[in-house]
């Protein structure tokens, strides 16, 4: 596929909603009676900044309809909260689901937004017993919470993210669980699960989760495709991307285009023999 950077401006994502979620998801809506293959999963799913995400380039690829259920900045629990997310990925023929860091989810530390999940709401007694030092009414984004407190203590740090890791597991099950069908995992990031070093890191994505976490899970979906993009497929897919100058930090974050072709090859592959 040939792409062309538009520069300045923005998408039209064409927002849509299904059934009764308040979700909004990217658009345009499709038909629901036809036989599709549904996606979950965050911000590269939904496709921000990129004109034909990783979904769309599947449908074209397979000839089958595809239904792209990403949200931004979403993690596990958006989906597990919202039934009508649950049913259509029930009746879709095959669902793939981008792996979803394990930061933006409910634990025994912290609370997260419903929907936001990336928007920090409280802090548990147990981690104020914790972290005594700390306000917790200082932060908003669930990302520069955890930044904080490794910062503050290493040692203290390793608690939180072991629990993250744990908690990560045990709603990947639940949701594996609940969608009851052909499922298939996406592992989409700049690094392998394998670099542990890399899956420790903060700044990375999907946060915390390694090679013991999706194998934990693997005994419950049907493929985990993994797609590592690498440095320059990342430099050479921001120049691709379409956005504004004032959005150009945040776009550099995102895996542009040519990530999106490389993970939508990956996915035909998987789920052709699904169809």
């Amino acid at each position: 596929m040939a792409y062309q950077n538009r520069g300045e401006g923005s998408l039209n994502y064409y927002p849509c909603r299904y059934g009764k979620s308040k979700l909004l998801f990217r658009g345009p809506s499709k038909d629901l009676d036809e036989a599709y293959v549904a996606f979950l999963g965050g911000t590269e799913t939904y496709g921000k900044y990129v004109e034909f995400p990783f979904p769309d380039l599947v449908e074209s690829g397979l000839g089958v309809e595809t239904l792209n259920l990403g949200c931004v900045n979403a993690g596990v629990d958006v989906f597990l909260n919202d039934e009508t997310v649950l049913d259509l990925c029930k009746h879709a023929k095959t669902t793939v689901v981008q792996i979803a860091g394990a930061q933006n989810m409910s634990n025994r530390f912290y609370a997260v937004h419903a929907r936001r999940n990336d928007r920090f709401l409280r802090a548990s007694t147990l981690l104020k017993t914790i972290y005594r030092e700390i306000d917790f009414t200082d932060f908003n984004f669930t990302r520069h919470l955890l930044q904080t407190l490794e910062a503050v203590s290493e040692q203290k740090f390793e608690m939180v993210r072991q629990e993250l890791r744990d908690a990560w597991v045990a709603r990947m099950r639940t949701m594996a669980q609940k969608l009851q069908g052909d499922l298939v995992l996406l592992w989409l990031s700049d690094h392998s699960p394998d670099d542990e070093a890399a899956c420790a890191k903060i700044n990375g994505d999907p946060l915390f989760v390694n090679r013991d976490m999706l194998e934990d899970i693997r005994p419950l979906v049907k493929d985990i495709v993994e797609v590592v993009a690498t440095h320059d497929e990342v430099e050479q897919g921001f120049e691709l991307m379409v956005h504004s100058d004032l959005d150009a930090p945040a776009a550099r974050e995102m895996l542009g285009p040519i990530v999106h072709s490389k993970a939508a090859t990956a996915v035909q592959e998987a789920i052709a023999r699904y169809l």
